[in-house]
């Protein structure tokens, strides 16, 4: 398998019981699958322990990088702040919370030769049986929205070519930004596949991607992006 300089980077909120070892499972992967990597954490203004963790991380090891959020803006500015800061030539991004192998990105990385963005759709998703419909009804929503042919449009786990986002502008401060990012970039004529990846229950940590306000966000934002494309 060709080995990529490769930027991998997750959103955290409140992980201080799975940061370090989110970030120690990250760098024994990256150091596997590359001769060229950095870790980056990103911070959005977590309330806990999470922010003194990740300073200790990258302290201890030179290939991690913090970066912080004075306050909490949201999942879309988490990730918009990981995009902006990768510096290598593919970026990988999963969520903080462990509810990923990152060891599964071997999966992805053989399609990134043919695609240029690989997302890993949720193999017997772990999450409470109201939050996986709501994601299937989203998911429609928005594949017949933008045309899309995507089966886990929100799943945090994807690897993009990073000159993808030379050309894109994103916007989105809450849960929308994965539509967005794969909507603008088919649009500039980007491809895009996906595979399967395993999904683990939550060990630690209370998810927040449920909330009403996030719902609400995200619609306001939906609309806002489709009259972008009219």
């Amino acid at each position: 398998m060709k080995k990529y300089p490769i930027t991998i980077f997750f959103p955290c909120y409140n992980e201080e019981h799975n940061i370090e070892r989110v970030t120690n499972e990250a760098l024994s992967v990256a150091k596997n699958i590359s001769d060229d990597y950095e870790i980056i954490i990103i911070n959005d203004g977590s309330k806990d322990r999470t922010q003194e963790l990740a300073e200790r991380m990258a302290s201890e090891h030179r290939h991690v990088k913090a970066i912080h959020h004075e306050v909490n803006k949201g999942y879309g500015a988490a990730l918009q702040t990981g995009f902006k800061n990768a510096s290598k030539e593919l970026v990988f991004y999963t969520d903080g919370d462990g509810q990923f192998k990152i060891e599964e990105i071997t999966k992805l990385l053989p399609l990134i030769e043919k695609y240029d963005i690989v997302s890993g759709y949720r193999i017997r998703r772990q999450d409470p049986f109201i939050r996986k419909v709501n994601a299937f009804m989203w998911g429609t929503l928005v594949n017949m929205l933008f045309k899309l042919r995507v089966s886990d449009v929100d799943s945090a786990f994807k690897l993009y070519k990073r000159k993808i986002f030379d050309e894109i502008t994103l916007t989105s401060q809450g849960a929308l930004i994965d539509t967005e990012v794969l909507a603008k970039a088919k649009a500039k004529g980007y491809s895009i596949t996906e595979v399967g990846v395993n999904h683990y229950p939550r060990v630690a940590g209370v998810q927040t991607g449920a909330k009403l306000s996030v719902i609400i966000k995200a619609f306001k934002e939906l609309f806002k992006l489709r009259s972008s494309f009219s």
